[in-house]
């Protein structure tokens, strides 16, 4: 008899859970056509109106009114140009929706009636092309659609959210010039942080889902290397930096092919060479620039000693004294990886499958791009995280593209343009239905 009674109690409890996220669902889907016509608007003004990083100063201000209008308590000015933005609703857990603001130095050809074709300062007072070529436009408009969608479900849970809008994403600086602006001491402490980055290789309508690292970590190594200059015509009587580098170079893929361990993933890219002034002339020196992928905190201190010791000892093998040594000089601080909770991942995706279907929720493999979000999880708070990728690219071209084995064009890319209305309603469907899921469902 005891035993009936705990099953029908464990019945009405399971049924009155999904009869809840039915609810939640079908309010979803009857508003998402409504925002999507809202934002698509707002997504075409951030776009044509792109801020490149430390200077997003009108996108920051157009994000801040925009989520002061939906009802949350805006704060400007964090870490920069950041915005964090709170709404409370009663007791219970704290979650953090991230977004990011700025744009990148690149001059867009995507022949889009609302392409950029803004030319702006940076930083440092150089004028640059400016376009959302990595998605940020796309990532705060779902960001703003979620929002909203919170908001007018709040009779549909309790607990607090704390959105940001992260400044200088690019350069790798916004989320540690928020959390040092005192992001977790002014603020309500999350207890899970999440976010989307659009991927430029997954259908608009599906998101993407690795459980552990998603995003690697990066650091950047500039390397001058030197040699004895002179005529081109008796290179006998120089030591040739041009050749010394091209050595350096392919000794330099030994580090990933033979010395880091196979089931690692590390990656090693020289991806300038700049040296030399005339056909006749051999200079004194040649600079290079390369990049530093990793996910192991140990792969990468193996890295950045064998770049030391490979340069060194290809210095030393061409003649040159001790003085004449490469000068290698690494990025004073590293972007973590992102590596994603484990329980956090899983249990979202579950909220996100309940609303779109399994199909459209696909777990990825790990990816060797970079995102500084990972920052929050590091902190002495030790925030739970996850990074989700939201996928972006028009059906109909991802199946051609995929049919003819070509390549579609990648973030950063001049050409990467998202199919905003099919990204968007997957996002913040998904999205929204994980947050009031991960919320405890404690409906009024």
């Amino acid at each position: 008899m005891k035993l009936k009674f705990t099953l029908l109690l464990l019945s009405v409890s399971i049924s009155f859970v999904s009869g809840q996220s039915g609810k939640q669902n079908q309010f979803i889907l009857n508003t998402i056509e409504e925002e999507t016509v809202k934002y698509r608007a707002v997504y075409q003004d951030l776009h044509r109106n792109p801020e490149l990083s430390l200077m997003e100063f009108e996108t920051s201000k157009k994000i801040a009114k925009a989520i002061k209008e939906l009802g949350y308590e805006v704060t400007t000015g964090v870490g920069g140009n950041g915005v964090v933005a709170v709404l409370r609703n009663g007791p219970g857990r704290v979650i953090m929706l991230r977004t990011d603001m700025d744009a990148l130095p690149v001059k867009e050809n995507t022949g889009l009636p609302f392409a950029s074709t803004s030319i702006m300062k940076n930083a440092a007072g150089k004028d640059f092309p400016a376009m959302h070529a990595c998605g940020h436009d796309l990532h705060m408009s779902v960001w703003l659609g979620t929002l909203e969608m919170i908001a007018r479900l709040k009779n549909q849970w309790k607990g607090t959210i704390v959105a940001i809008a992260e400044p200088a994403e690019e350069i790798s600086g916004g989320s540690l010039n928020m959390i040092n602006d005192g992001l977790f001491a002014r603020f309500p402490k999350p207890d899970v942080a999440l976010c989307y980055h659009v991927s430029p290789e997954l259908p608009a309508g599906t998101i993407g889902y690795c459980s552990g690292p998603i995003f690697a970590g990066v650091s950047n190594c500039d390397i001058t290397v030197y040699g004895r200059g002179g005529h081109g015509a008796m290179p006998h009587k120089t030591i040739d930096p041009v050749v010394l580098t091209s050595r350096i170079v392919l000794d330099l893929q030994t580090i990933v092919s033979r010395e880091t361990n196979p089931v690692k993933p590390a990656v090693v890219t020289v991806a300038a060479i700049n040296g030399g002034s005339k056909n006749n002339i051999i200079p004194d020196e040649v600079k290079m620039l390369m990049t530093l992928r990793f996910f192991d905190d140990e792969v990468f201190a193996h890295m950045k000693e064998a770049i030391s010791r490979i340069a060194r000892g290809d210095a030393i093998a061409a003649g040159l004294p001790d003085d004449k040594m490469p000068l290698i000089k690494f990025s004073d601080e590293a972007t973590p990886p992102v590596i994603n909770n484990k329980n956090l991942v899983y249990e979202s995706v579950s909220y996100m499958q309940d609303i779109l279907g399994k199909e459209k929720v696909i777990e990825v493999e790990p990816a060797m791009v970079a995102e500084d979000f990972g920052q929050y999880g590091l902190t002495a708070e030790k925030i739970t995280i996850a990074l989700f990728w939201l996928g972006g690219v028009n059906q109909e071209k991802y199946d051609e593209y995929t049919k003819k084995g070509l390549s579609l064009p990648y973030l950063h890319s001049s050409l990467f343009a998202p199919d905003f209305d099919p990204a968007f309603k997957c996002g913040v469907k998904a999205m929204s239905r994980a947050i009031i899921g991960l919320l405890g469902n404690k409906a009024n």
